[in-house]
């Protein structure tokens, strides 16, 4: 096979990418207790760059000391400590031509496990659909959250922009992903469903935008123009798969616009098939609508690319970078399979499972 595009070099916010072949941001909850990275990680993420990856994108960091946690042994990004403790995965990461991203997230009511508090916060006092995920290690139903204050949302802008600074300054990451995607607090604020709020955070779609928005200001301000910022959006969330916004395409486009006016550098959009229609009246896909809306701004499209062809097709079809989930964890070495056009494994279930996904990559 020959791919036009796929291993074309490409920059973001200036800084050059090998190809365009990214790793996707997968929850992996192997660090300590207390979100240490550990060597485990250390060996996981560098085994990406060897394989040939033009970046990664971590797995969602918790982003303060209260609120943020998800996931059991879910690593943070909340302290100075944890931010060292990032800097030799990350130079390891950049010593193989592979640029690193870290993804900075907010539980909200989707929290299962954390260890600096025992209830949950959201934009309204409303349980989240569906039932922790039991491959995390969370069990039954959501608990009910409580509705937040204005303090407390001033209080998690200030948080990601703290951990953006210690992700760039004292680990190194060559840039931060706000997680605004998959149901978690941010999108908890988009969801007209979870946010039932009547204040500046809540009503119509920009109202319900406006966390994420002022969380990008943030972040903005604080960085400059020293790193790469991006989103990460999506329809679907982990406790909701099919869902869908109420607003369709007319909607999509006003997100996309008021997320590229924001300023970031990309927006990574993830859906379940990332080819297919994003609503069921017309057959245009997220991607092709996001980059209608926001035609200057870099796009970055998750979502069933399992290999080459699937993402040179939407390459061609307007993304600039693909992003590479479950395919990858099988292939580690994902870019140059496809470049030399050697079979790709197949994933396993085994492979699936956080902690187990690691073992047979710890000597690399």
């Amino acid at each position: 096979m020959h791919y036009p595009t796929l291993f074309v070099p490409g920059s973001i916010a200036k800084q050059a990418f090998r190809n365009r072949i990214i790793l996707a941001p997968m929850t992996r909850i192997s660090a300590t207790e207390n979100g240490m990275p550990t060597e485990t990680l250390r060996k996981y993420y560098t085994s990406f760059a060897k394989g040939g990856f033009g970046a990664l994108i971590s797995e969602g960091l918790y982003i303060d000391q209260t609120w943020s946690q998800t996931y059991v042994n879910q690593p943070g990004i909340a302290s100075d400590a944890q931010a060292e403790g990032w800097k030799q995965i990350v130079h390891d990461v950049q010593q193989n031509n592979t640029l690193f991203i870290a993804q900075l997230m907010h539980a909200g009511a989707l929290s299962q496990k954390n260890i600096w508090r025992s209830e949950t916060i959201a934009p309204s006092a409303v349980r989240p659909l569906g039932e922790q995920l039991g491959f995390y290690h969370g069990e039954g139903e959501y608990p009910l959250p409580t509705e937040m204050t204005e303090q407390q949302i001033l209080d998690v802008i200030d948080s990601f922009a703290d951990s953006a600074e210690r992700a760039v300054s004292v680990a190194g990451f060559n840039g931060v992903e706000i997680h605004a995607a998959n149901g978690y607090l941010l999108d908890q604020f988009l969801t007209d469903y979870s946010n039932q709020r009547n204040d500046r955070w809540g009503g119509d779609l920009t109202g319900r935008l406006t966390l994420t928005l002022e969380v990008i200001k943030a972040v903005k301000k604080r960085l400059g123009d020293k790193a790469i910022l991006g989103v990460r959006i999506s329809q679907g969330k982990v406790n909701d798969f099919q869902h869908k916004w109420k607003e369709g395409e007319a909607g999509a486009k006003q997100l996309f616009s008021l997320i590229a006016e924001a300023g970031v550098d990309y927006i990574h959009i993830t859906e379940y098939k990332a080819w297919e229609s994003a609503f069921s009246d017309n057959t245009l896909s997220l991607a092709e609508i996001a980059r209608q809306a926001a035609p200057d701004t870099t796009l970055i499209i998750n979502g069933g690319l399992d290999n080459g062809e699937l993402a040179e097709q939407v390459l061609e079809k307007g993304a600039d970078f693909v992003a590479i989930g479950k395919a990858a964890l099988a292939n580690h070495d994902w870019p140059e399979r496809v470049k030399n056009n050697i079979e790709l494994d197949e994933l396993s279930n085994s492979v699936l499972a956080p902690t187990a996904e690691i073992k047979p990559f710890e000597m690399m």
